[in-house]
């Protein structure tokens, strides 16, 4: 058998570029599906701090965790150095099985990674869930029904 030398018919080398055109389009269609959410992601306005209801700092199984405007703690009113804060409030609420609820509130001139850092400090040492304490913004009433904070019902 004659073995052909011929040059028509050899290997090419040309790239095959049909797989890199298909990774190219499958991610073109996730960016086109991913990109809207990522725009829309945080389009919410801040609470303005009307119609807040009261909340009782006194009550015996409310834990308050305060932080004034030069950063110092305070639990229940009560200063307490930064080096105790998360043993405290981890003695707290290991002894608790389902009340994990604990109230932060802040100054309002605070740095916001203060807050932060306040809220993973909470959360890495049992609380399940934190609650903001704001005021009543100046001037305004609450419309909510039974509120002490309330415009004073009108009657007839």
């Amino acid at each position: 058998m004659a073995m052909s030398t011929s040059s028509g018919g050899g290997v090419k080398a040309e790239p095959n570029v049909t797989p890199m055109i298909d990774v190219m389009l499958v991610l073109l269609i996730i960016f086109m599906v991913v990109t809207p959410a990522l725009l829309a992601g945080f389009n919410a306005v801040p609470p303005q701090g009307q119609n807040l209801k009261d909340h009782p700092e006194d009550a015996e199984n409310d834990q308050v965790l305060g932080i004034d405007r030069d950063g110092n703690y305070y639990l229940n009113k009560k200063p307490i150095s930064k080096d105790a804060i998360a043993a405290e409030i981890k003695r707290i609420y290991d002894t608790r099985e389902t009340d994990k609820v604990m109230y932060l509130k802040a100054d309002k001139s605070l740095q916001y990674s203060k807050v932060v850092d306040a809220t993973d400090l909470a959360a890495k040492n049992g609380v399940r869930v934190l609650g903001l304490i704001g005021e009543q913004k100046a001037g305004t009433v609450s419309t909510v029904a039974g509120d002490s904070k309330a415009s004073p019902a009108k009657g007839p």
